[in-house]
Parts: structure tokens; C-alpha cells; sequence
């Protein structure tokens, strides 16, 4: 445990010295052992960390191959299970899983609405090298995802969602869930019946108001270098604006034939274009 407390950045210790009593008695308790390394792979402590924020109507399962071969590679990889309730809330909810659960060298990848999340959260952590996107949003200081959506189209939020009010929210605020046929046709499209029927009954709401709050930061895309997954047959992020916010943000492009949820059907490929990043990030 002194070990452990020695490794922590001098401005966390003191959250993780008040836990360390909890932790040890935990190990006590459940027979725990620590891992001879946190990197997952023989090498993994020279590789850095890759941090997975997902976006909405999904979660950190459509990452699973990716992930896979990722750590077969040595690297850790960590998955940010995204509430999903507003962007800042969101943002600040990564921006403490970065302090507190990774050390090193960090590559965020961010899906769709966890594109607005790195985004947002980023520059918090010092410790983040690169950004990559896929099929994400990529927002500019002042943007909401609605607001990019409706520049390449109008939107109709009643054809697209099923509204749920839940418990606690601020006044004419709803859950939204992607509507069936909406779902197969434009968010899972390219996968098979039977992986999209399964994914639709798992999908994860997010609130309205995530997707239409603005963003309140200086983009991090401005200060760290970024990758771009472009799916050619996404439903839910035209191709067009993808290839536009990717420009924006200096990103280096990379389609693939797949739709919005190109880490689910063309995995390889979006492992590769994470560990192009992630070996910019080690020599930067």
C-alpha cells in the first residue's frame, strides 16, 4: 500500500490516503491480490493508457473487440461508463475517472456523443496526449450536438425518439430512446439482425438536455493532436458533417465502410487508428 501511495501524483494523495484504510481492509476481506502490472501486457507500464467514452444508445460493449485486441498489444485499456444525463455533468464525471483511476500517458476515444465528452474533459488531465473520434461529435466552444446535427439537415426529434419522462429531472426534460426502426436503419445499420435486435433491447437513454447543452470549454482538439473514424455509411452523423468537423479539428481521417457504429463492424480497423495514436502519444 506504500508502494501504491508513493505512485499517486502529490496532488491525489491525499483522496487516495484516506482510502487506503478501506482498500486494504477490502484486500483483507475478499482475499485480493494486487497485479504484477496495471498495463495488462508485458509492456503495457511504456504504453499509454486508452480511456473508452462511449456515447448514447450503447455502451462500453461495442468497444469489446477493439478492446480485445488492444490489450493483446500490451496496452491497458479502460472503459468510462458514461451516465449520459448532461455534458458537463458528464465531462466533470470523466474528468475525476482521469485522476483518479489513471496515471502515465492517456489516449481518449470518445463515440459519437462521448466525442462532445473528450472534448469537454480533456484539457483537465495533463496527463492526456491524443484524442480519437469515432463516428463522434466533435464540437466547437458554444456548440450543442443538436445544434451540429440540425446544420446538416433538420431534425425531428418525435420521428427519432421514444420520450420518457424520469424521476428527478429539471422541468420538460426526458430520457430518449432511439425508436426501433430508427435504431436498425441509422445507428446499427451494417451489423447483423440479430446483434441489432440485441442492441436495441441493451440501448442506453440519454437525456434531451445532454444533447442540447453547449459546450463551455476551449475545445481540447485545439491543444492535443486527434484521429478521426468516419463511418461512410452512418446513419446518424452524415458523413459530410463528420468530414467537416474533422477538418475543423486538425484530426487525421481514416473512413471505413461501416455505419455509426463503425468499433462494432470494422474493429481492426479502429484499433489501428487508436494505436497510431497511442504511439504519437508515447513519443510526444
Amino acid at each position: 500500500m506504500t508502494d501504491l501511495l508513493h505512485a499517486v501524483p502529490r496532488g491525489r494523495r491525499r483522496s487516495a490516503t484516506g482510502a487506503a484504510g478501506v482498500i486494504a481492509a477490502l484486500v483483507a476481506i475478499l482475499g485480493l491480490a494486487a497485479p504484477a502490472s496495471a498495463g495488462g501486457g508485458h509492456d503495457g507500464r511504456d504504453k499509454p493508457t486508452v480511456v473508452i467514452v462511449h456515447g448514447a444508445w450503447t455502451d462500453a460493449g461495442s468497444f469489446s473487440d477493439v478492446q480485445q485486441q488492444l490489450q493483446q498489444r500490451g496496452y491497458t485499456v479502460l472503459d468510462f461508463a458514461n451516465p449520459l444525463r448532461s455534458l458537463s455533468g458528464d465531462s466533470a464525471g470523466l474528468a475525476s475517472f482521469l485522476q483518479n483511476r489513471t496515471s502515465g500517458p492517456v489516449v481518449l476515444v470518445g463515440h459519437s456523443y462521448g466525442g462532445a465528452v473528450i472534448t469537454e474533459a480533456a484539457t483537465s488531465d495533463p496527463d492526456v496526449r491524443a484524442l480519437v473520434y469515432v463516428d463522434a461529435f466533435v464540437p466547437e466552444k458554444g456548440e450543442s450536438l443538436l445544434a451540429l446535427l440540425s446544420s446538416a439537415g433538420p431534425v425531428d426529434p418525435s420521428a427519432l425518439f421514444d420520450m420518457v419522462p424520469y424521476p428527478g429531472a429539471p422541468e420538460g426534460d426526458v430520457d430518449l430512446y432511439l425508436k426501433e426502426a430508427a435504431f436498425h436503419a441509422t445507428f446499427a445499420n451494417g451489423l447483423p439482425r440479430k446483434e441489432r435486435a440485441d442492441l436495441y433491447a441493451r440501448q442506453r437513454p440519454i437525456t434531451f438536455g445532454a444533447v442540447n447543452e453547449a459546450t463551455a470549454n476551449e475545445p481540447a482538439w485545439t491543444s492535443l493532436p486527434s484521429w478521426y473514424v468516419a463511418g461512410t455509411e452512418d446513419g446518424s452523423i452524415p458523413l459530410a458533417l463528420q468530414e467537416r468537423m474533422a477538418s475543423r479539428a486538425g484530426a487525421e481521417l481514416t473512413t471505413v465502410k461501416a455505419g455509426h457504429l463503425a468499433m462494432t463492424r470494422s474493429p481492426a480497423a479502429v484499433a489501428k487508428v487508436i494505436e497510431q495514436a497511442a504511439t504519437a502519444a508515447a513519443h510526444s
